[in-house]
């Protein structure tokens, strides 16, 4: 397995990954709208990639297997960090190393712009997530709150 920036002829093929973002939503969300915002934020995440601050990576084998975009930004306290957007493997290609090397990757490259931090969200309901950025060294910082209204 490869990994290296996304070119243009990647495009089909992460797209192709964006419904991944889709799971582990929490229930009340509506599909249809986690989907479209899902494949939105990954339209304009390779749009924009060749910006100063940002980057998508793919992970490759045999075709592109999983991606990964970030973007420098200042946190709330001041401090520069690398913001994780999006990481999705293939399912095919889960549980063999592929989040890893895209996550290290990316560490690599913040560390390379001089970034101390890099943080990222996922759904309290991705469990299988959580557990991934937490034996990667991630703590959990925030907590969202949502009250349904009916």
């Amino acid at each position: 397995m490869k990994v290296r920036r996304y070119e243009d002829a990647d495009h089909a093929a992460v797209l192709a990954l964006a419904p991944r973002l889709a799971e582990g939503v929490a229930p009340w969300r509506s599909p249809d709208g986690v989907l479209a915002a899902a494949t939105g934020w990954v339209v304009e995440a390779l749009a924009r990639s060749s910006e100063r601050g940002r980057v998508v990576l793919v992970a490759e084998e045999d075709g592109v297997v999983g991606f990964v975009s970030g973007e420098e930004r200042t946190h709330w306290a001041g401090e520069p960090e690398l913001y994780v957007g999006e990481l999705v493997v293939a399912p095919q290609h889960e549980g063999r190393g592929v989040g890893r090397a895209l996550m290290d990757a990316v560490v690599d490259h913040a560390r390379q712009q001089g970034l101390t931090a890099i943080t990222l969200d996922t759904g309290a309901a991705n469990t299988n997530a959580r557990a991934f950025y937490s034996r990667l060294g991630f703590a959990e910082e925030d907590v969202k709150l949502t009250r349904t209204l009916s």
